[in-house]
């Protein structure tokens, strides 16, 4: 089946586009499509990968339901009877990848959880020292390294360009001290049931970030779940503290744009047929290993 790229659903309202996402307001519910679109450097590029979409969706399935007692989120339903019954008409393409959800009220912060200082964070220790955003770490961590204990580091939500780490304090004066404990406590009673999910697979799960929502009877977890396009995943196996690791996500997309005449501006370059083949095959492997079934197209 082709890539899609973008949605046009008869008889509904323009949906809201995001990088990935394509979200139609139902009224009393929210349907949620997962494209096979994939962004670089804030960039969406040309072309996607196919499946993509799909894996997304039953990936964010799958960890919602296994934590739905843990934290309340905002699925109804993923059935695919259920989601064309909201449509005006079939609409084959959306199968596996879309999402009946609950409304909820965004808060204006995401969630983030790293057992590993890695990426951003790795980048702005070295820069600012021990202390972190509030958070006092120890001295000499090297790339990749385990901490001692999962930590949160919320951000802020960027309209534009990249998001900004912050204090946990900058947090609360945001969504207001209570609820910053709230997400702050799930975030983490979540990233650590998770993180030995994936011990059990063979995968070392170094950070994730999750978004919560405002609703008439209490924050819900909503958006997406534990994917690789908001998760950073590694193999256990070739884990090597000191270096960059290997990631179950876009990488080989971020390492083709670095080799190219590109100046990390829109519109995206179309991606060639090797580097799109193999980041499907990461997301596939991903989606296998943690849920535990083969995808079938």
């Amino acid at each position: 089946m082709p890539e899609l790229l973008h949605t046009a659903l008869s008889g509904l309202p323009p949906a809201r586009v995001g990088k990935v996402r394509e979200v139609y307001d139902l009224g009393d519910e929210l349907l949620i499509v997962a494209t096979d679109r994939i962004s670089a450097f804030d960039c969406v590029m040309a072309n996607g990968i196919p499946d993509k979409g799909r894996i997304l969706n039953l990936m964010s399935a799958f960890w919602f339901d296994k934590f739905a007692e843990v934290c309340p989120n905002h699925i109804i339903s993923v059935d695919d009877v259920e989601v064309q019954k909201r449509c005006k008409r079939p609409e084959p393409e959306l199968a596996g990848r879309a999402t009946i959800a609950k409304k909820a009220k965004p808060l204006a912060i995401e969630c983030v959880a790293r057992g590993y200082i890695a990426g951003s964070l790795f980048k702005e220790y070295r820069e600012l020292g021990g202390s972190v955003h509030g958070l006092d770490l120890p001295a000499g961590l090297i790339d990749s390294a385990k901490l001692s204990e999962p930590i949160f580091t919320p951000a802020t939500k960027a309209v534009e360009g990249h998001d900004e780490n912050i204090s946990f304090r900058q947090a609360a004066d945001i969504v207001g001290k209570e609820t910053a404990e709230f997400v702050m406590d799930k975030t983490l009673e979540i990233f650590s049931l998770a993180s030995a999910h994936a011990a059990e697979k063979g995968l070392i799960l170094a950070d994730t970030k999750f978004e919560f929502g405002e609703t008439a009877d209490g924050i819900l977890w909503i958006d997406e779940a534990l994917t690789p396009d908001s998760s950073r995943f590694w193999n256990a196996s070739q884990y090597e503290p000191g270096k960059s690791q290997a990631s179950y996500d876009k990488q080989f997309v971020r390492d083709y744009l670095e080799t190219i005449d590109w100046d990390k501006r829109p519109p995206g370059p179309v991606l060639p047929p090797d580097i799109v083949s193999r980041t499907r095959g990461k997301y596939v492997e991903a989606f296998e290993r943690l849920v535990g079934r083969t995808f079938v197209v």
